[in-house]
């Protein structure tokens, strides 16, 4: 790096005086420039570097190109092409895996060190760029439709130059401690903000707790009974179950929810396992059968009489609501602001409070 760099001789102090460029520099409209170190003429395609970094990290072929979202047999061809263009071989191949040769494991730690510098290099320009009033949020699609787009209006009433690309992907739920959240995987989609269901143990990103969750057992109310009945009479009910609550070791389901109440579960239950909370919820709403789900989510319906609480027994769940940021998103006006306004709607609902930086 040393052998590369170009340093500048301090400016003179008066305006018109000349400006010598140091040795190993040239001059461009009267401002010394430093030239593109030789090195950067002889890299490999990005693209073969980033498919070689991915199966390095993973040890597999297949899960790089799962992540990368092409076929193994592309990852193959690109590391076939660098192997030959750089004259070394970077994996040796086994029967269904592989490993790294010397020469790949010596060179992995540098390369991802500059993908992170050119990650970062990036975003610093994505900031000062046109787009500075657009954010990427990402959130669990029941959070996202139920409560977050019903209060954007007025994030828009306050902010009216922004724009927010929201997602939903049911890849903001935990399946694990840590995640898996990182920094890498905010960068690969491209999102500013993403309130996270999970534990908050985010290492890498800036974490605050936004919302904490109870779960209590909602249903379809029948005109003239009593919609609230004991725990124990749920057990002849059916049972809907959002799969959300089994993405992880941690389970906060009806078999967890009648322990919490009590209740002795004699045989395995039954349940109707649903891939998200918005099925469930519609589940529910039809009359199909009864529903552990969030108060917070589901006010509109609560409120307007379509659903009813079967149950007085609330269950703590183990996941609660963290708005996450990668630390270069939460230098950006657009993301402060965002992140500020969702703490101050979490205060009806019992969470928020200041965003911290």
């Amino acid at each position: 790096m040393s052998k590369r760099a170009c340093r500048f001789p301090p400016l003179p102090a008066t305006p018109d005086a000349s400006v010598e460029a140091a040795p190993g520099c040239r001059m461009q409209d009267g401002v010394p420039s430093r030239p593109a170190p030789a090195s950067t003429r002889r890299l490999p395609p990005l693209v073969a570097l980033s498919y070689f970094e991915a199966a390095a990290r993973t040890r597999s072929f297949a899960a790089a190109a799962r992540e990368l979202h092409v076929t193994p047999a592309a990852i193959s061809h690109q590391i076939k092409a660098l192997e030959a263009l750089l004259g070394v071989e970077l994996f040796v191949r086994h029967h269904r895996r592989v490993s790294l040769t010397s020469a790949a494991r010596l060179a992995l730690p540098a390369l991802q060190e500059g993908f992170a510098a050119l990650a970062d290099a990036v975003e610093q320009l994505r900031a000062h760029s046109e787009a500075r009033n657009l954010i990427t949020v990402c959130a669990e699609p029941m959070f996202a439709t139920k409560w977050l787009v019903p209060r954007l209006h007025r994030f828009y009433a306050r902010c009216p130059e922004a724009e927010v690309r929201l997602q939903a992907s049911l890849s903001s739920v935990d399946s694990m401690r840590g995640g898996p959240a990182g920094l890498a995987e905010f960068r690969r989609a491209g999102i500013d903000l993403a309130v996270r269901f999970g534990y908050g143990s985010y290492p890498e990103l800036e974490a605050q707790r936004l919302l904490e969750v109870s779960l209590l057992p909602v249903w379809a109310p029948e005109p003239g009974a009593e919609p609230r009945v004991e725990p124990e009479a749920l057990l002849g009910q059916a049972l809907l179950s959002d799969g959300t609550a089994w993405r992880s070791a941690d389970r906060f389901g009806w078999p967890q929810w009648f322990e919490h109440a009590g209740v002795a579960v004699p045989a395995p239950l039954r349940e109707q396992r649903f891939g998200n909370g918005l099925l469930a919820l519609e589940a529910a709403l039809t009359g199909q059968g009864v529903l552990l789900a969030s108060p917070l989510l589901i006010q509109a319906e609560l409120q307007g009489g379509k659903l009813a609480v079967a149950c007085e027994v609330a269950m703590p769940c183990p996941f609660a609501y963290f708005a996450v940021c990668p630390p270069l998103a939460l230098e950006r006006p657009i993301v402060q602001s965002f992140r500020a306004w969702l703490f101050e709607e979490a205060v009806p609902c019992g969470g928020g409070g200041a965003a911290t930086a």
